[in-house]
């Protein structure tokens, strides 16, 4: 039963949030969210000039996954608008494709200083003005196997410490390309390796090796340390905890996919009303 005393309270929220939305902008007006990375970010492998593709174009389980791009457009805190210029197959650098082999054929993959020009332009008007406000920057494929360093595979062997300290140079030039531009990046820790099936993976692709726990550790230590350091105004997270599997062994499922999205989405509200109070 209600009385003066239960009711008051119950109009003045209804009130603070009816005016709290009147001074919301409308999703419609929204900035765009900028995304890029490899498979985790967009399930396609790309195409380009008369209709070439690394892979033969195939997407992720057959089209039967949903990727972070996805996933966030579907995320009701945010508005949908989404710049995805991520690459299933992907690296931090340009690179041709070495699978199945033995030799190294283009088309390949664009690494991330391309995806960003790209996402840019998407976002910057005729005068100028750049319309979105953060990217999601997501790791791609540098180190995890023999197919990820645009050699033949039978030349390949685990990432030395500069070889990961070169692939992370290219997030912090990203990141501080995207803050000069007024765009905050959002970057996240990296799954745990025992949450991934990588001999699954492995063992699917007839792979001489995979990357080695000590060695997966390390570069995700040594990126999220640079990061953290280089680029202090950047947003961090750990989108992948929890983390689950599809049947490949490597790709997020639907869950974790759209919990991942659900906490970018928070971090994304919580950090706009930091910076407009």
């Amino acid at each position: 039963m209600f009385t003066s005393q239960t009711i008051k309270p119950l109009l003045l929220g209804l009130s603070l949030s009816f005016t709290s939305n009147l001074h919301a902008a409308p999703k419609s007006e929204e900035a765009p969210l900028l995304l890029i990375g490899a498979s985790f970010a967009n399930a396609k492998m790309p195409y380009f000039d008369n209709l070439q593709a690394p892979l033969n174009g195939i997407a992720i389980n057959s089209g039967r996954y949903l990727s972070l791009g996805n996933a966030l457009i579907r995320e009701p805190r945010l508005s949908g608008h989404l710049i995805n210029e991520g690459q299933a197959g992907a690296t931090t650098f340009d690179r041709l494709t070495c699978f199945p082999g033995p030799e190294c054929v283009g088309p390949g993959w664009e690494g991330y200083e391309k995806q960003f020009t790209k996402a840019l332009s998407r976002v910057t008007s005729f005068s100028g003005e750049i319309s979105a406000r953060y990217i999601v920057i997501v790791r791609g494929n540098d180190c995890n196997h023999p197919d990820a360093f645009g050699i033949p595979m039978s030349e390949t062997s685990e990432c030395t410490l500069e070889q990961m300290h070169t692939y992370i140079d290219t997030f912090v030039n990203v990141a501080n390309r995207a803050l000069a531009a007024g765009i905050t990046p959002i970057f996240s820790k990296a799954p745990d390796y025992d949450a991934i099936d990588w001999e699954t993976l492995r063992q699917r692709f007839n792979w001489p090796w995979i990357i080695s726990k000590d060695n997966y550790d390390t570069f995700s230590e040594l990126r999220l340390n640079r990061l953290k350091n280089e680029v202090p105004d950047a947003i961090f997270l750990d989108i992948w905890r929890g983390f689950e599997p599809m049947d490949d062994g490597l790709h997020p499922n639907r869950k974790t996919m759209q919990r991942a999205a659900k906490r970018i989405a928070k971090a994304i509200k919580k950090h706009r009303k930091q910076t407009t109070e």
